[in-house]
């Protein structure tokens, strides 16, 4: 197994997040943030994700050479609003990757409404059956991933693996425990349910543009995801995972409103705001992309 970078850095609308550690048995990484203005990250699958370029290289920079030793190549954390994430179903599957390739881009072909014949594509197997292969796949059209390679290049560093937020943040898990996993690290939120270091659901919904607005959105898809755990694994869930600006108890507040009509569910952060290493203050709630992006 080919072992990622011990950099990570993910790319939010709040700012940049870099992390750095030795080895995945060191009990903390080195962290530093650098917030961006409003605005300075639009994520979507077409290009002129960052209107000001500029500004991401100069947060990029002062992030990562905070805590930058030697080696520049790095793992980058793109949010999930930049990349489609699917699980498909397959008859059979070849277990090469350049037998298996073909077959998964003549399929999104039919299923996405952009270019795939020159989209970086990554899959990863969930099961293996007799008549049924089901794969995980995550697609990032080619101009949006030069996008978000170039600004990391022209801050003097090398983007090795690109990964979507919350495939990273669902690495950072620290069991095998069954997990709903809340993202809303970008202009939208993402709904995740693992199982045994399976993926079973990954779905991404576009928030409203005013803030204030997108309450019921939140509320709605978070309740169709309970729903589908509960119903997947039955299973009452007690808590959920959240990844987002704000962390648990931000998040907890928007969920078990009143007179929302809903059963009260835990909301948990998916990683602790770190106790040291941090170089700068990052804040509360964000850190479980890079964790993930680490954890190998």
């Amino acid at each position: 197994m080919t072992l990622r970078p011990r950099l990570a850095c993910e790319i939010t609308l709040a700012g940049v997040i870099a992390a750095r550690q030795e080895n995945a048995l060191d009990a903390a990484a080195i962290t530093a943030f650098a917030p961006l203005l409003p605005g300075s990250v639009v994520p979507s699958l077409t290009a002129h994700n960052f209107p000001h370029p500029a500004r991401i290289v100069a947060a990029l920079k002062q992030a990562l050479d905070q805590v930058v030793e030697r080696d520049r190549k790095l793992t980058l954390v793109i949010p999930d609003a930049a990349v489609r994430v699917l699980l498909l179903d397959f008859d059979s599957l070849p277990e090469k990757l350049a037998e298996a390739l073909p077959i998964i881009r003549f399929r999104l072909r039919k299923l996405l409404p952009f270019e795939v014949d020159d989209a970086a594509i990554s899959y990863q197997v969930m099961t293996r059956q007799a008549e049924q292969v089901r794969a995980l796949v995550a697609v990032t059209p080619q101009p949006v991933l030069a996008e978000y390679e170039g600004v990391v290049r022209e801050a003097g560093y090398e983007p090795g693996a690109v990964l979507p937020s919350t495939l990273c943040a669902i690495a950072a898990i620290a069991d095998e425990t069954d997990a709903l996993v809340i993202n809303q690290n970008s202009a939208c939120i993402t709904t995740a349910i693992t199982r045994h270091n399976e993926v079973l659901l990954h779905r991404t919904l576009e928030l409203p543009e005013n803030a204030g607005n997108d309450i019921p959105d939140i509320q709605q898809a978070v309740s169709v995801a309970i729903a589908y755990f509960e119903d997947s694994l039955n299973t009452p869930l007690e808590s959920l995972f959240y990844v987002g600006p704000g962390g648990a108890a931000a998040f907890d507040i928007i969920l078990n409103q009143p007179d929302s009509g809903s059963t009260y569910v835990r909301v948990r952060d998916l990683v602790e705001p770190p106790e040291a290493g941090a170089t700068s203050p990052v804040p509360v709630g964000i850190l479980a992309g890079v964790t993930g992006a680490l954890a190998n």
